[in-house]
């Protein structure tokens, strides 16, 4: 197991605030709603703290995770530029002006939600999609994928070399759609991360709805980086700067590695019910925000995340292993004095645990 990383001086770093607003494209979507933000007072009690909000993403805009913000912008933000402009046109504008002539792909590549999100999109504009996936992709995750009239492509890869796969395919009537960045390919990356800012806006508007105006602590899962570095870059934009604890697999600890080494090293993966958190490389415009603002980030491991799954499931909040691995790694920092220093937790912290997926998102999270 890679060891827990710390870094004391996260809190300190400072970033600018979004020149854009994204949540203002999303209240244009069909069925936009803020996702619930769900206080858990036998988890507060159990693990020494104030307050633990769970914000729920198993019901985002129909879908079963928190994808399809970023996916939706990005697409927005890529098809909009096409046709000359630098802002996310809303989605029914956008279809009107592609038309019916449209000879566009939309392609991606994914472990699950993130495909399935890219999918939803192409079907609301009426534009064909081509998602390519690695092995182990749950049989319910590849049907929902499916259903959304997209061509599925399973390849005998890692999810890294996947990736690689799929970029090649883009070209002049083909749309990558990818949340991984790497030279010569960064805009599309950073548009999704910029979507996922919706999520903590609005976690923002109902703690202070709660009656809540402090937040002590937020808990992110992350594969290759991109929602950890919207919620990095949100809260060391704010005034009151939280606490920002990462947690992936045991098996796949790719930023953990990145943290320790202080450069992105590519990891080997293994199998893990955590699907959207198994990627081995940390996107390149994710990497410096998450090494100067992420406060801590610790690995948890199978038994550990279903053990999350359940406990969650018995208090009423739907968390597949991917958003039930936040649980995991609070108690991992919660259970230890020293950790507990490191990261500013105390007896009336107020913690939010992002759970980025339900469990219809991942059936290999089900007990």
């Amino acid at each position: 197991m890679t060891s827990p990383y710390f870094n004391p001086a996260a809190r300190s770093w400072r970033t600018q605030p979004l020149r854009e607003a994204p949540v203002t494209f999303h209240r244009s979507l069909p069925g936009y709603a803020p996702t619930p933000l769900t206080p858990v007072p036998t988890l507060a009690d159990e693990l020494g703290v104030g307050e633990v909000l769970v914000k729920d993403e198993s019901q985002r805009l129909g879908l079963s995770a928190f994808k399809i913000l970023g996916a939706s912008y990005a697409i927005a933000r890529a098809l909009s530029r096409r046709l000359g402009v630098e802002e996310a046109l809303p989605l029914e504008r956008l279809r009107e002006e592609l038309g019916a002539a449209a000879t566009l792909t939309l392609v991606a590549a994914t472990d699950g939600n993130h495909g399935r999100a890219v999918a939803h999109v192409a079907r609301l504009l009426g534009l064909p999609a081509t998602i390519y996936i690695p092995p182990g992709v749950a049989a319910e995750a590849q049907a929902a994928i499916v259903s959304e009239g997209a061509e599925l492509v399973e390849m005998a890869l890692p999810y890294d070399d996947v990736v690689a796969h799929c970029a090649a395919q883009a070209g002049e009537h083909t749309v990558l759609i990818q949340d991984t960045s790497w030279e010569g390919y960064q805009d599309v990356p950073q548009w999704i991360v910029d979507g996922y800012s919706t999520l903590v806006q609005e976690v923002d508007a109902q703690l202070s709805e709660w009656g809540l105006e402090r937040l002590d602590m937020v808990v992110v899962p992350t594969g290759v980086g991109s929602l950890a570095q919207a919620v990095v870059h949100h809260y060391r934009s704010t005034q009151h700067a939280p606490s920002l604890l990462v947690t992936e697999p045991v098996v796949a600890p790719s930023l953990t590695t990145a943290l320790h080494t202080g450069r992105v090293v590519p990891v080997g993966t293994g199998e893990t019910s955590m699907m959207g958190l198994n990627c081995g490389t940390v996107s390149g415009i994710a990497w410096p925000v998450l090494r100067e603002g992420v406060d801590a980030a610790v690995t948890v491991g199978e038994e550990q995340a279903l053990a999350a799954v359940k406990q969650l499931g018995a208090l009423g909040v739907d968390s597949g292993p991917c958003g039930a691995a936040t649980l995991a790694a609070l108690r991992e920092v919660a259970a230890d004095p020293q950790r507990r220093h490191l990261v500013g937790l105390s007896d009336d912290s107020v913690v939010v645990l992002l759970s980025t997926e339900g469990t219809a998102a991942n059936p290999k999270g089900r007990q």
